[in-house]
């Protein structure tokens, strides 16, 4: 067995050749492998493509920037036009008046520089002491560090050393647990970070009320509130943010996936005015952050393309219509045996499997009725369609899962 030179994220190691799919086209909700296989993309991605796949517009505009200036750096004095007409769109968007943007490579890069602004606002501000950064379980905000500091699923944090300090989880929907938390550390806290929906942990939509709750412990008790809409933001949940969905104000918001719908690698942070202050109040303050490609041109070109692309073509308002079919077919799975429950909202669902039932199983018997989805977990397999998904592509979804947890045999005890 010959052992692939391309080292995979997520994935074995130890796996050979045979054990990879390579996708080789793609075309609106749909992908082709190398052997002309044809697979609905049930997850956009990898919960990115919201515009679908092959648009001309995102392309064209990627094309014209190319040949123009394909690349350079925006540290210190520097800057382009594609930077700056992209961040002046996306505060036009933004849910929190009065946004800057600071901007990434991706979503791991966009919590990591949350996570510091809002720690190095409240060092500017006096407030040193005020580094306490709560998360959730079992959420999660990527691989760096501080990400996976605050990433509340074990295994992704098993193995990797020592962790941030100070960060800190509480139950997914307790605002109790958080209650008894702050009681005695909120004089330090930083931030609470949560996704409006919870995404890669499993699916779950923040409960009536939580989310206002966040935001008043918040105020109550001197932090910021970020919200990480990396997977919820750019029309996933039917508005252009989950905040806007769950009418929360957020103080900075993490971006990345939709952004561009993964036509070139972009994230960012949308910085409010409470966060902004003390670190404009300085004219001496250097902001000592930042990366290679923060406002890269091409990459800023594919996002305002696809931004565009996304209003014109209404496909926020396509999101709670496509999960409507969709939940609406999966809700008839649900019979308390194969299949024990559905969450979700807008255009992400997900089921959950019943005792003994392996989702890793079910995915492999949903790629060979051609639908990729993903399995989270054990017993979750989750969906998020392109917005672009045609009804037909909805039901054959559907209409695969059935027969794929139908296959599935579970194991015994």
């Amino acid at each position: 067995m010959t052992t692939p030179r391309f080292l995979h994220p997520f994935a074995r190691p130890a796996a050979g050749p045979e054990a990879f799919i390579s996708i080789v086209r793609g075309e609106g909700a749909m992908v082709w492998d190398d052997l002309g296989t044809p697979y609905v993309d049930a997850l956009a991605s990898l919960w990115y493509c919201h515009a679908g796949h092959g648009q001309a517009r995102i392309i064209e505009a990627m094309t014209a920037q190319l040949r123009t200036l394909e690349a350079f750096h925006t540290f210190d004095r520097f800057t382009n036009p594609r930077a700056e007409e992209l961040c002046d769109r996306l505060a036009g968007l933004s849910p929190v008046d009065g946004a800057r943007v600071f901007l990434t490579s991706g979503g791991s890069e966009s919590v990591e520089t949350a996570i510091k602004l809002a720690r190095l606002a409240h060092v500017v501000a006096g407030n040193p002491e005020r580094t306490l950064v709560v998360s959730r379980v079992s959420s999660y905000h990527g691989v760096g560090y501080g990400g996976v500091s605050a990433t509340g699923l074990p295994l992704n944090r098993a193995g990797f050393g020592p962790l941030v300090p100070d960060i800190v989880q509480v139950p997914w929907d307790d605002l109790g647990a958080l209650d008894e938390l702050l009681a005695d550390r909120g004089h330090e806290l930083a931030a609470v970070i949560a996704e409006p929906v919870i995404g890669a942990g499993g699916v779950y939509p923040a409960p009536a009320g939580y989310l206002a709750g966040l935001r008043e412990r918040c105020d109550r008790h001197g932090g910021w509130l970020i919200l990480d809409e990396v997977i919820c933001g750019f029309g996933r949940l039917g508005a252009w943010w989950g905040a806007q969905r769950y009418d929360v104000r957020p103080d900075l918001v993490t971006f990345a996936k939709g952004v561009t719908s993964g036509y070139a690698p972009l994230g960012g942070v949308l910085v409010g005015p409470a966060v902004r202050a003390p670190l404009e109040a300085d004219p001496t303050l250097v902001l000592r952050h930042g990366y290679t490609y923060s406002g890269h041109p091409t990459a800023c070109a594919a996002a305002s393309a696809n931004v565009a692309l996304l209003a014109a073509d209404e496909l926020p308002e396509r999101a709670p219509v496509i999960g409507a079919r969709l939940s609406g077919g999966l809700r008839a799975l649900v019979d308390g045996e194969a299949v024990v429950e559905l969450r979700g909202d807008g255009a992400v669902w997900a089921i959950e499997l019943g005792p003994g039932r392996s989702a890793t199983e079910v995915r492999e018997e949903l790629l060979a009725r051609g639908v990729i989805a993903r399995p989270i977990g054990t017993s979750t397999v989750a969906y998020c369609p392109p917005l672009v998904i045609r009804d037909d592509e909805v039901d054959h979804i559907v209409s695969a899962t059935a027969e794929a947890v139908a296959a599935v045999v579970p194991s015994v005890a």
